[in-house]
């Protein structure tokens, strides 16, 4: 699944011990207009992971999800902020070695290319050789010859090894729900450019929207 073969492990995290990841002020803004410049979406983050975990990522359509995810890897170029993997800013590192910090995986598992504002040379090398964060974006879960429960091993796996798993699925389904429900131990919610990070499933239910986004399966 890996495009990397090396299993190492970072250290155990304690006081002294940067995040995962950090997100700090992370702003992405898009705007139209030759003269008169207006903004058609803007996405703001602030959260970040200390430890090992498997964070589940949902909401709307059209709601930033896909444009936080290329931040984080260092495919697109944020407004303003800083994305930090394990203390080192992951938009400084060499555009071929940004996948050994943060790896995205749209669907179909292909890995987003990098937008290059200046030379690589220029740029510092990736401190790890294996990616320390991994981004599931709404991978395409197959219900037959056990291919889910094959899934969520490797997800499990992944986070045994002390990585972080970014789990993002748009529920239609139960066992959407289910999988969510019963893997994810904190979740982060986007509608509307705004990412809140709620700590359980029964905070995320409790937040604004996300029931009128579930609809019938906030029942489940």
């Amino acid at each position: 699944m890996s495009a990397h073969s090396s299993t190492s492990t970072p250290s155990p995290s304690s006081s002294s011990t940067p995040p995962l990841l950090e997100v700090r002020g992370l702003k992405k803004t898009y705007t139209r207009g030759l003269f008169n410049r207006r903004q058609t979406f803007g996405l703001h983050a602030d959260f970040s992971v200390a430890e090992p975990q498997i964070v589940g990522v949902m909401g709307p359509n059209g709601s930033g999800k896909t444009t936080l995810f290329e931040l984080l890897s260092g495919s697109n170029i944020p407004t303003a902020g800083q994305v930090l993997c394990a203390g080192q800013d992951v938009h400084r590192v060499k555009y071929h070695q940004r996948d050994r910090m943060v790896i995205h995986y749209h669907q179909s598992y292909q890995v987003r290319r990098v937008q290059k504002t200046v030379p690589s040379f220029m740029l510092e090398k990736a401190s790890s050789d294996y990616p320390l964060v991994h981004i599931f974006d709404e991978p395409q879960f197959s219900t037959q010859d056990g291919y889910i429960g094959f899934m969520l091993n490797f997800f499990r796996d992944l986070r045994a090894q002390g990585r972080v798993v970014f789990l993002c699925l748009h529920p239609n389904e139960p066992f959407h729900v289910d999988i969510l429900r019963d893997n994810c131990e904190r979740f982060l919610f986007v509608a509307k450019g705004q990412v809140a990070q709620l700590p359980d499933y029964q905070s995320l239910l409790g937040h604004p929207g996300v029931r009128d986004y579930l609809g019938e399966l906030a029942e489940l």
